[in-house]
């Protein structure tokens, strides 16, 4: 009898009985399970090590002071120390002697305009001019006729209110070419000239350009905008809150994202007595100095001034959470232990907020990821209730299953 066959079948199943058993040998075992924060009374207890625990971040609340606050702000060129020229007549650009970046100082000449109107004003001015001598020479006639007795007194008293009218008339027309830097001859050439001591930070113009009296106000570019760089304005966007605290004279401390690190002083000049309709807020003027020229006009800053809060409890701005109508916070009350505390709110900034009730000086409240504890906190509280509704309803199974025994 061949015993081969039986003998490999015995071989082949206990392979597998081994394989089988090796493989439920090599089962993970369960992880354990990792206990849940459970509710007492109003208080939040989370086990000893509970992960979640590392997440939360605790800050103790501290006595009132004064706070920084940081408001939006902007650099702008010093319109005090700053000069936008536009045309004061028709005409053409002949020439263009300045460019973005030239140091000027009164007087210097930024460009050339050849201009008919100008012409005329020149033109102007030079027959004004003769009618004074003409009326000059009349009362010198007029004033020997008198002397000998050949006119009467009225004819010299014309001719002296008409040599006042000329002298007037000439005054006025000198007076106009004058204020343009042109006084005598008439040649039609208007010099563009700068009358401040600062830097030609703009130019909008281009050689033959044609240029009209009209091409000027709010909207429309100046031809040259000369400034004095070392000045600059500072225009800041405060709430209305901050109004108080952002008097003329208050110093303030500037931080540019493009300049890391460095802080400059200002001073605030002026302020608005208006909100502004559509950001909602007030408008502040500050000056600060800038003698290295590392500021720029239209770079983007944060002002930081100093508020006196008086009385209260500061509390980071991300420890309050609200809820509803109403704010809370969640206070440690011993290591693990958490409780919400409803509290009223007196200021609110950035980073900071003032606690005028329900928080005490010392007490430490959490400040990164109330909202997380707060949903863990609703989650108990479901879970807590739970039990309770359960056994309220439990009884009344076996009264049902008993009635429907009963037949």
């Amino acid at each position: 009898m061949n015993t081969t066959p039986l003998l490999l079948k015995h071989t082949v199943l206990a392979l597998l009985v081994a394989a089988t058993l090796g493989a439920c040998s090599e089962a993970p075992a369960p992880e354990p399970i990792t206990p849940q924060p459970i509710l007492q009374g109003n208080q939040l207890r989370f086990p000893v090590g509970h992960p979640q625990l590392a997440l939360i971040g605790i800050t103790t609340s501290a006595p009132g002071r004064a706070i920084a606050v940081d408001l939006p702000a902007k650099l702008v060129w010093n319109e005090e120390r700053t000069q936008r020229i536009y045309p004061a007549f028709a005409g053409r650009i002949s020439a263009i002697q300045a460019d973005v970046g030239l140091t000027v100082k009164p007087g210097t000449v930024l460009a050339q305009l050849a201009s008919p109107d100008f012409g005329m004003a020149q033109a102007d001015t030079a027959k004004a001019q003769v009618d004074v001598q003409l009326a000059q020479k009349s009362l010198s006639r007029q004033k020997e006729l008198f002397d000998a007795g050949i006119i009467a007194r009225k004819d010299l008293e014309q001719a002296q209110a008409d040599y006042a009218r000329a002298g007037a008339e000439s005054d006025r027309a000198l007076a106009r070419t004058k204020l343009y830097g042109a006084s005598t001859g008439v040649n039609q050439q208007l010099a563009i000239k700068s009358t401040i001591n600062g830097v030609v930070v703009e130019r909008n113009l281009n050689p033959g350009q044609e240029l009209r009296p009209d091409q000027s106000g709010p909207g429309i570019p100046a031809l040259f905008v000369v400034s004095d760089p070392t000045s600059l304005w500072v225009q800041i966007d405060a709430r209305d809150s901050e109004a108080s605290t952002l008097r003329v004279g208050t110093n303030f401390e500037l931080s540019i994202a493009a300049l890391p690190g460095q802080k400059f002083e200002g001073k605030v000049t002026a302020a608005a007595d208006f909100i502004d309709p559509t950001t909602r807020t007030i408008k502040v003027r500050g000056v600060i100095a800038n003698p290295e020229r590392r500021l720029k006009a239209e770079m983007l800053a944060t002002a930081r001034v100093q508020r006196q809060l008086g009385n209260g409890v500061i509390v980071p701005a991300s420890a309050v959470i609200l809820r509803g109508t109403k704010q809370f916070v969640f206070v440690q009350v011993q290591p693990g232990v958490f409780e919400p505390r409803e509290v009223e709110r007196s200021y609110e900034g950035a980073k900071e907020a003032v606690i005028s009730r329900g928080l005490e000086v010392g007490e430490q409240v959490v400040s990164e990821n109330a909202l997380l504890l707060g949903r863990q906190f609703r989650v108990a509280s479901d879970e807590a209730k739970t039990p309770a509704v359960t056994s309220a309803v439990a009884p009344a199974a076996p009264a049902t299953s008993a009635k429907a025994s009963a037949p």
